[in-house]
């Protein structure tokens, strides 16, 4: 029989260990060559583990499992023959017919001991003595202890018991729990135990501040409704928000060059390219895949990379280098509602800029107050790199870019601008 170890492939440098999220096989099924039997999350992404022979597969690992990289998590057996219909052989039928005829009897018989003390229980409850604190209040209200049951030792009727019963006799109703009382118990992936580790560290390691600021998107809603379905036919996108702040940041990121770096020990590493991580939520959980050089991005550049990248985010295909080695991060914590936050950086970046929602509110311009869709910004960032000064130019530079977007991001002419 000529069997084939499935190791556990390397996801990335660094990543020593990964877990079994989800076996996509049973044990026993047949499998074909490169056919999907696994998600594995590291701590940084969820990974399909593909069938590396067709065969019979005997699983190794169960899921939850944390194991390392090299290790074997399943058998392939290459000699058995698919099976008629691409169904499990059909020895194994009797296993599964078998198991539940042996657990029947099981529980016929498990309900009738457990019954037996009840009523036992509520007659002791019924004539158990108050205590001197339960018997006061049961006086005060006129109750006699006989109508309440107990729940202390030997049946005897507490404070609390007695509180509890005074309350309907005064009119009000009792304080019971009348729904579901149940708790479910779900061990955190590897993914989302990383991400809090990393928080947490960020928060204790760093000098963060937050600064913030609002933008007026009025331009941005006039040029994407002035030229959203000529933007599509040309470019086969959509012009979305992530591609004029996209824009905006990575113009900021090169007028204050610290703001595009990290701490390394005692230096400080300055990047002459701009990496934006963008936050995508996704079925595992936040996120952050790369645009690489987006200074050198068009809008729909922009807007073409970032569909791709959130389409292998939703559909569990991100890779790790994908995600790896951004300088600055973009959350936008608006589509789901938020107003205003203070985003926590992604180490080991200095900063990141938090979008929200945008709210039509009323503003003064030129000494007259109108409605416009605003929205606030928020710049979180690591004092010890960056100072208050760059901070907040870094910031105002984004608002500028955002409220004058023709002028500043296109140069005055929007359909060049647009590629159009």
């Amino acid at each position: 029989m000529s069997v084939l170890e499935m190791k556990v492939p390397s996801p990335g440098e660094s990543i020593t260990e990964v877990e079994i999220a989800t076996w996509l096989v049973k044990d026993g099924d047949y499998v074909e060559k490169d056919q999907p039997i696994a998600e594995v999350d590291s701590d940084k992404a969820t990974l399909e583990l593909p069938a590396e022979q067709s065969g019979i597969i005997t699983l190794k690992a169960e899921e939850g499992d944390v194991v390392q990289v090299g290790q074997v998590v399943c058998l392939i057996d290459m000699d058995a023959a698919k099976p008629a219909g691409g169904e499990a052989p059909a020895a194994e039928a009797p296993k599964q017919e078998e198991a539940p005829k042996t657990a029947q009897p099981a529980p016929q018989e498990a309900p009738k001991p457990a019954a037996q003390p009840a009523p036992a229980a509520t007659q002791t409850y019924a004539t158990g003595a108050p205590s001197p604190a339960a018997k006061k209040i049961l006086d005060e209200k006129g109750m006699d202890a006989s109508q309440v049951s107990g729940s202390g030792r030997d049946g005897r009727v507490t404070k609390s018991d007695a509180e509890l019963a005074a309350v309907p006799a005064m009119g009000g109703n009792p304080v019971t729990a009348t729904g579901s009382r149940s708790t479910t118990t779900t061990k955190l992936s590897v993914l989302r135990r990383k991400i809090a580790q990393r928080l947490v560290s960020v928060k204790n390691e760093t000098a963060m501040l937050t600064t913030f600021n609002e933008v007026d998107m009025s331009e941005i809603f006039r040029l994407r409704k002035q030229y959203k379905e000529e933007f599509a036919q040309r470019h086969g996108v959509g012009l979305g928000f992530m591609s004029f702040f996209t824009k905006a940041v990575t113009r900021a990121l090169q007028m204050y060059p610290d703001v595009n770096a990290s701490i390394d020990g005692d230096f400080k590493v300055n990047y002459d390219f701009c990496d934006i991580s963008i936050a995508v939520s996704g079925p595992k959980g936040l996120m952050v895949p790369v645009l690489r050089n987006a200074e050198n991005m068009s809008f729909a550049s922009v807007e073409a990379n970032i569909k791709d990248l959130a389409i292998k985010v939703r559909d569990g295909k991100i890779t790790v280098d994908e995600m790896t080695g951004g300088t600055f991060t973009i959350t936008n914590g608006g589509t789901f509602g938020s107003m205003l936050s203070t985003p926590i950086i992604n180490p080991p970046q200095s900063a990141i800029l938090g979008m929200h929602n945008i709210i039509q509110r009323p503003v003064a311009v030129d000494g007259q107050v109108v409605i416009r869709p605003m929205m606030y910004v928020a710049m979180s960032y690591d004092h010890r790199i960056i100072d208050g000064k760059e901070s907040v130019g870094f910031l105002v530079a984004v608002k500028e870019a955002i409220d004058n977007p023709v002028g500043i991001l296109m140069n005055g002419d929007e359909r060049k601008g647009l590629g159009l």
